[in-house]
Formats: structure tokens, sequence, C-alpha cells
């Protein structure tokens, strides 16, 4: 029997390596059909694990159900395995350059388990050729096995969107790719046991790596435009979302919204392309052109809700604002990269006494990362409120909610737009 076969007959196991918002679903997924063995460098997440709770505030309790798995923060467990899964972040630095410190880690930890026959998917977001040039080196070092003959490599590019429970791992197509053909189909049929759209197999692993980082980077540039267009539609008086609203009306129009852009993708992978880009000597001008934009739309509510103050007359010294929403997006706990720390931090450059509330978000995880904690609750009255995240919470908010929070004159700053129409009577900006 190959290792596919092996792994379905229970006779082998996979580990998956790093157990975030990707790692931990893929392996409970796993783990409903085969041995799984679930390693993560983090003690307190791994007991929270074993206790059925998702660290992550993903999955309930009930998903850990009916699950063959042994999570554990020991690196000597990981022997047991044969098929090894690397999910770990790749962030940037404060450069904006890779940072693949713990994709490095990870893979030392699996270099140094790693067996004749054995196997290695990576499914960390990095640019093309990071696994063959950056990991596989690593992985035959600690190994003292040769790549290709002794152990064999693919990537296989997360797909996982924090927060959205209708395109869940085992409904989005997963893209595959090994070191030679034998490895390509015994990848494929493996990740068959999870995945039930199918599989796509990439020609070769820069193939997959590239694809996937292109994903983002798409959405990156077009919501990088509907940015740019606000801010020019913004001082002609029109309403963006009402352009795009009659702009969606042709059967081709890309529906793409303005609105701030963080998280751990698409805010950080278009860097890790134009890293790469820079390396082979092309400056990647219009992706750059983009972030630049993205990066710089914090700053630009901040300013054209101080703005607007002034124009009523409020004394910026004196002036309140609160800021609905803190996390990178609706309806999750996770605040890498937000954003809406770039809108928090100029408002307080400007002098701005800043109110935050999240119904998500952890108020000590935010003041380490970028801080500022949150607010129990709004405390009497401002000059502004910014819509800053769509959280259900406050989608289905009205005006009378808004005006009892507001000082006469104050303004609603609606980032989504999703606000439109509804207020009538209270001062409204959106992008």
């Amino acid at each position: 029997m190959n290792l596919y076969q092996q792994l379905l007959a229970k006779q082998e196991k996979l580990a998956v390596v790093g157990l975030g918002y990707v790692g931990l679903p893929i392996a409970l997924e796993f783990a409903r059909n085969i041995k799984v063995v679930g390693f993560d460098i983090n003690q307190k997440r791994v007991e929270m694990m074993q206790n059925r709770i998702d660290p992550s505030e993903e999955l309930e309790p009930e998903e850990f159900d009916g699950c063959d798995i042994e999570f554990t923060a020991n690196p000597e467990v990981l022997r047991q395995a044969r098929f090894y899964i690397i999910a770990v972040p790749t962030p940037i630095d404060e450069h904006n350059l890779p940072d693949l410190k713990p994709l490095i880690s990870a893979s030392r930890s699996v270099g140094s388990v790693l067996k004749k026959g054995d196997y290695v998917v990576y499914e960390s977001t990095v640019y093309p050729g990071c696994t063959e040039e950056d990991c596989i080196p690593i992985l035959e070092e600690l190994s003292g096995l040769k790549f290709g003959t002794d152990f064999k490599v693919g990537y296989s590019p997360e797909r996982i969107n924090p927060g959205d429970k209708e395109h869940t791992l085992p409904k989005i197509i997963k893209v595959v790719s090994g070191c030679d053909q034998e490895s390509l189909d015994i990848i494929a049929d493996t990740y068959k046991i999870v995945v039930k759209a199918g599989v796509h197999k990439a020609p070769s692993i820069k193939v997959a790596e590239a694809a996937k980082i292109i994903e983002n980077t798409q959405r990156d540039l077009n919501i990088a435009l509907m940015n740019e267009l606000s801010m020019i539609f913004g001082q002609m008086g029109i309403n963006t979302y009402d352009v795009l609203e009659a702009a969606g009306t042709k059967w081709n129009f890309l529906r793409f919204v303005p609105g701030l852009v963080g998280g751990h993708c698409i805010g950080v992978d278009p860097y890790y392309l134009t890293y790469k880009a820079k390396e082979l000597g092309h400056n990647a001008q219009v992706i750059l052109a983009g972030r630049s934009v993205n990066d710089g739309m914090g700053a630009y509510v901040a300013s054209k809700v101080v703005k607007k103050m002034v124009a009523a007359g409020v004394d910026i010294a004196k002036s309140r604002v609160l800021v609905m929403g803190a996390t990178f997006k609706e309806n999750v706990s996770d605040i890498r990269n937000s954003k809406v720390a770039d809108v928090v931090r100029e408002l307080k450059d400007f002098g701005v006494q800043v109110d935050v509330i999240d119904p998500y978000a952890d108020s000590e995880e935010l003041h380490h990362e970028y801080g500022f904690g949150l607010a129990e609750s709004p405390n009497g009255k401002y000059n502004a409120i910014i819509v800053a995240v769509n959280h259900k919470e406050y989608v289905s908010l009205q005006e009378n909610d808004f005006a009892g929070l507001l000082h006469d004159n104050g303004l609603v700053a609606d980032l989504k737009g999703v606000l439109r129409g509804r207020l009538n009577t209270i001062k409204y900006w959106s992008l």
C-alpha cells in the first residue's frame, strides 16, 4: 500500500503543524476519517483544544466530537506521523518584508523528526519559490535525508476564510501540487479524503504558490481602486455606494467596495509577491500602488472625520469620538493587522479623545498589540461615531440608537455604507 492507503487504513498518522484558524479546521476534518496529531508550540492553546475549545473562536465544541486526534506541544510526538501539513502564519515585519520565522521554525520541527518515505505539505502563503528555496534545505539539513529520494514535498494553499460558515474546507476546491507525479497523486488523494469539492492539480509547487498569492493580490488591487474612487467621488459630493449600485447593473462589473484592508491575508500577501519581484529586479508598481492606497485608508478616514467636526464648529482638543469595531473584519475576534488601529492612532494624534467598543475583540490583546483597550460601553455624548466594522450587532442599529449617543450636530461615519438611507436627521458620511 502507498502512504495514502496506509493513512486511510489508519496504519499511519497525519500531523498538522500550527493549529490556528487554518490548521485546526484541517486537523479536525482529517481526524474524522484518519488518525491525526495536532501540534502547536503554544501549550496554553493546546490545553484549550484538549478541552474542546477553539482558541480562535471559530469552531464550536461539538466540532471536536468523533475526532481521532492527539493535541500536543511536544515535537517528539510528531515522530509518530508520516504525512505532515504545515499551516503556520506568514506575516510581514515592520518594513513590510516577509517574516518567515514561524515557517522556518515549523520546518525545523518537522525536519528533526522526518523519516524515509515521509511527506511534507506546506499550506502557508508564501512567494513562489519559497518552499523549494527556503524550506526544503532545512528539512534536508535537520533530517539528514535527501529531498525527492528519501522524502517528498508538496504545496497546497489554504483557502479558509475566517468567520465564513459557508465556504468551509470540504466545500472549496483545493489546489494541490507535488515535487513529482507520484507525490502529486498521493497528496491529491489524501486531500480528497476531506475536500468533497475536489482538487485541482497544479503542474508545479511554484504554480500553486503563485496561484494563492495572486488571489489576495487581485482583491487588494480591486479594493484599492474602490478606495481611490471613494476619495475622488467624495471631492465631487457623490456617494460612492450610489455609484457602485448604478455601475453594478452591468453584467460584468466587478462588485468590490471601499473600506479598511487589514487582516493576515489581503493586507499582507501582496508584499510577499513584491518582495520576490524586487529580488528578481522587477519593481511591482501596480501592486505597490494598491498597497499604498489601502495602507493609507486609516489616516484618510481619521482626517475626514476631524475635518467634518471642525466644519461643525467642534473644538478638536475637547472632542470625543466613538469607534465601533476593532477587529479586522466583521463577526470575528481576530485583530491581526486591523486597520481600525490606524484610525484610532490618527485620531489621537489630532488630540481627539477616542473610545473603542467591540463585542468580539479582546481588550487586553488590543492593548498589547496596539496600545489601546476597549471601553465597556459608550459613555456620554460623542461628536462623531465611526462604524468601522460591520458586526451584526451594528448593522441593525437605527437612527435613535445613534442619536442618543451624539451631541447636536454630531456625525456618523459609516465606512461600509450599511446605514445608507437609514439616517435622515443625523449628519452622515461614508466612504
